[in-house]
């Protein structure tokens, strides 16, 4: 019924002095912020693909499929912009099971947070200086956030943390695209609420501190699927789903209108070779309502080097340990597709 208080963990400002960031690393990351937000303010009509494992687990298998994004990337660098998931923190519905490399860098070993934070800054800049691909993580500790916050293109704000009013508050903040996904009931009027709650300007305590946020034009909506009483999953990517959620952008009123739809979680029922499928059927109706393609701004899929998922004690080598995943053959085919029906 209580806490043990282990150690006082170094702030975010000491941990970037002991682990700077070189001006090639910086001029990258600026670069492709501008490419980024071009797409959320509809100056690019490019398509992003936020794209990766469901959560990073191995330092050289996530670098190894980041290296692999990067060549299919220059593939389809007029048409798309790859935005690599590196997911560090992993929520668990339950609270059992394994919570990221935040957590625990090595899932084999006990958790350490400490070097987990220094980890997991070491491989978000490794892949930015190796890759030229600036990436994307979820917000599921927002006070954890000014560990990466000049190294993230992309952040996501998860469906049990967007009614979260500090998680709101702190992506008012950012100086990055935050992504609001809906909530697991699927109510679209929560996850609107966390959109113009994160574009307003706001005054509040963050890390012992009273701030003051700009607000954040960019921030957006992420369809997700959502589920019932019974448990049963509820898809909300089809043409009627899309249209609702523009016609909720209209009524609102809000900055820089946007949709991310993520192809797995409960609109692929955790079914991942469903994301496939359903990647396409968005494109289609893209493809009949212009409304719906200026607002579809791109997709979030769950990708890795080998199919499916395991256990840790499997430890087969790009594989999942948490969501099942698509392999890296079908997810090459898959961008590839994408690309020529853009």
């Amino acid at each position: 019924m209580s806490m043990t208080f282990n150690r006082k963990l170094p702030i975010p400002k000491e941990i970037k002095e002991m682990y700077p960031l070189s001006e090639e690393i910086k001029t990258v990351k600026a670069a492709r912020d501008k490419e980024i937000a071009d797409v959320f303010m509809g100056k690019s009509d490019k398509f992003l693909l936020i794209i990766g494992p469901c959560s990073a687990d191995n330092e050289d298998s996530v670098m190894d499929y980041t290296h692999r994004l990067a060549k299919v990337q220059e593939r389809v660098k007029d048409k798309i912009l790859i935005i690599p998931r590196i997911y560090t923190g992993k929520p668990r519905t339950n609270g059992t099971g394994y919570k990221g490399m935040v957590h625990q860098p090595d899932p084999t070993k006990a958790e350490d947070m400490l070097e987990g934070i220094i980890n997991v800054r070491k491989l978000h800049a490794r892949a930015i200086e190796e890759t030229k691909l600036t990436c994307a993580d979820e917000m599921l500790y927002p006070e954890n956030y000014r560990y990466l916050s000049d190294l993230l293109s992309y952040v996501a704000v998860g469906a049990r943390s967007v009614e979260d009013q500090h998680h709101r508050l702190v992506a008012s903040g950012m100086e990055c695209p935050v992504g609001m996904k809906n909530p697991t009931s699927g109510t679209l009027s929560v996850m609107f609420n966390s959109i113009q709650a994160a574009q307003a300007k706001h005054t509040f305590i963050y890390r012992g501190w009273e701030v003051v946020s700009d607000g954040n034009p960019l921030c957006h909506a992420i369809l997700r699927g959502a589920q019932n009483k019974h448990g049963q999953t509820l898809p909300n990517y089809h043409y009627e789903d899309l249209k609702l959620c523009c016609d909720m952008y209209a009524e609102k009123g809000l900055e820089n209108p946007a949709i991310i739809v993520d192809t797995n979680h409960s609109n692929s029922g955790k079914q991942y070779l469903e994301q496939i499928r359903i990647s396409n059927e968005i494109l289609h109706s893209m493809r009949h309502s212009e409304e719906i393609r200026n607002m579809v701004k791109g997709l979030m899929i769950e990708s890795y080097i080998e199919d499916g998922a395991q256990k840790i004690e499997e430890g087969t080598y790009g594989k999942s340990i948490t969501d099942p995943c698509l392999g890296w053959e079908k997810t090459e085919k898959l961008i590839l597709t994408i690309a020529d029906q853009l």
